[in-house]
Parts: C-alpha cells; structure tokens; sequence
C-alpha cells in the first residue's frame, strides 16, 4: 500500500476528464458545490440536498465496512488514486453522492424555476455518469461497484422523496432540532464499525456527518431569529437574466464565504488538536494518534459541524454586513 504503478497516458483527454470528474465525487468539491447554492440559489434547495448528501453518504460508507468488498486487485489494473485504496469497494459513495446530489437538485428545482427539464435531467444524467465512469477510469471501483451505488441512491431518492416537505419542517421549527442534530450524528460516528486496520471512511464519515449536522444547527436558528437572507427571488436559474452585475455578486459571495469557511476550518481544527493533544498527551502532527476513535472523531466532528454552521449562518451575516444580498 502507497505505492502506484507506473503507466504511460496515451489519452490525455480521458486522463484530465476522468481526473477532473473523480474530484467531483470528493468532500472537499460538495462542501464547497452545497454553501454555493445556499448562498446564491436557494435555502430550500440546499438544504435538502445535504440532508440527501448526509444520508446517502452515510449509507454508503456504512455499507463499505459492513460487506467488506475488496476493490479491484492491482494489477492486472493500475490504480491512479492511493488515498481511498485502504476502503473497500462495495458501494461506490464516488457513485452514490454523484447520483443523489444531481439527481435531487434536479427534484428540488423543476417545480421552483423555469428552465428545460429535458435540460436538467441531462445536466443530472452527464455529471453522475461522469463520475461513475471516473472510478472504472482510476482502477478504483469494480463495474458492480458503481452500478450498485447508483441503484443504492436512487432507491433512498425514492424512499426520502415523500418525506422531504415533513423532514425540512421539522428540521426549521422542531425545538429538539439543535440538540438531534449535533447528537445523533455524533452518537452515529462513535459507533461506527470497526475494522481490523485503520481506513478513512470513519473520518471521512465524521467529516460529512459533522458538516450536516452543523448546517442543520444553522437552519434551524437562520429560522428562528433571522429572516431568510436569499430568496428564490434574487436569482433564478434561467440564462437570460444572468447578467454581468449578478455575476459579479455571486463570485463576491462565493470567495467571501469560502475565505470565512476555510478559516474556520483552520482556526476550528487547531483550537481542538491542540485540547485534544493536551488531553491525551500527542503531538500535533502525530498521524497515528489523530486516527484514533478518542481523537478522530471530536477533532473532525467539531471542525466540520463549526464549517457547516460557519457557511449557513455567520457568512450569510457577513454577505449582508457587505451589501452582497
């Protein structure tokens, strides 16, 4: 493990797609891609789509470290990613979170904006084939792999669909909505099945479910004492009213509320290895102890739950300190 096969690109085409088209499947890309449309789309709509997010990941990664899969052997194929090698295969979350979240953007937006539908089922179709075909392309995933975690979605699609008007109510005027959010998840993460070896799907488990629930934390108190900064009234998804100046306030919005979120993330995350190493007594930067339960869990929980609630609540404040609503 940690070591690549050497290979020739014959194809830099399908080398930079492929490539480009994996990192669509990251962390990293939908907690960026779900504050974007927070900020400059629509509350709605963003929320249920990281509740979809939070759920079908979940479900994902559960199942992973439950069937115990292994990915496809190397060689015969040449791995280009050694990050997630240490996971087993069975479902591809790559799949699953490509699916839910095109897929459920489409759902929570035919019925709000006037645009093709035609065009947003294909926009939905390209971008979770895209990142399916991106796990065949790096050795990652089996075929059964990214066909199971697509069904994997789509079947929690079908399932979540009827209960979204419910859950969302309950999620913006429930007064135990705070103390669940932050408590389930967390309860989720440290019960998380345990391996033989260590892998990064309990952290990156912690890492979704600590955003989630600090987003949820933000809802619930955006709705309780503030009013809703962005409305489906302010931007709508249609070519023709996208203009220079609007353009303008949406990039503004995004690298203002980006700028806060990784602060937070950085502040956050030192602040709490730093308790953490004093507590039980490890240096910052000793890998090894940042994997263990006692360690992994609070550090990426509470990092991650200040990110989601950061980008839900005190950067819509500083959008409108600055005069971008």
């Amino acid at each position: 493990q940690g070591c690549t096969q050497k290979y020739i690109v014959k194809n830099y085409f399908y080398y930079y797609l492929f490539k480009f088209s994996a990192a669509l499947g990251e962390e990293v890309f939908y907690i960026t891609f779900l504050p974007f449309i927070y900020w400059n789309i629509d509350h709605s709509v963003s929320r249920r789509m990281i509740i979809i997010w939070s759920i079908v990941m979940y479900i994902g990664q559960v199942s992973k470290d439950i069937l115990k899969w292994p990915r496809p052997l190397s060689p015969p194929v040449v791995k280009l990613e050694m990050r997630t090698d240490a996971e087993y295969g069975m479902p591809s979350t790559h799949a699953m979170a490509a699916t839910a979240i095109s897929f459920s953007f489409l759902i929570a937006t035919m019925n709000q904006y006037k645009y093709p539908f035609e065009l947003g089922l294909a926009g939905a179709f390209v971008f979770s084939t895209l990142v399916c075909l991106s796990r065949l392309y790096t050795g990652m995933h089996t075929v059964l792999d990214v066909i199971g975690g697509a069904l994997i979605s789509a079947v929690l699609l079908v399932l979540l669909y009827p209960a979204w008007d419910m859950i969302d109510h309950l999620l913006l005027t429930s007064p135990f909505c705070p103390l669940l959010s932050l408590l389930v998840p967390l309860v989720l993460c440290y019960n998380y099945p345990k391996l033989d070896y260590y892998s990064p799907t309990r952290g990156d488990t912690t890492t979704i479910l600590g955003a989630g629930a600090g987003a949820t934390v933000g809802f619930w108190l955006n709705n309780q004492y503030a009013a809703p900064a962005y409305t489906s009234e302010n931007f709508q998804l249609g070519f023709p009213l996208i203009t220079s100046k609007i353009m303008l306030v949406v990039l503004a919005r995004f690298f203002v509320g980006i700028l806060i979120v990784l602060l937070t993330r950085w502040l956050t995350k030192s602040v709490v290895l730093g308790l953490l190493g004093y507590r039980y007594k490890f240096p910052i930067g000793d890998l090894e102890a940042r994997r263990r339960l006692e360690v992994e869990v609070p550090y990426k929980f509470i990092t991650y739950s200040s990110v989601g609630f950061s980008a839900t609540v005190l950067v819509p404040l500083l959008h409108e300190l600055l005069g971008l609503l």
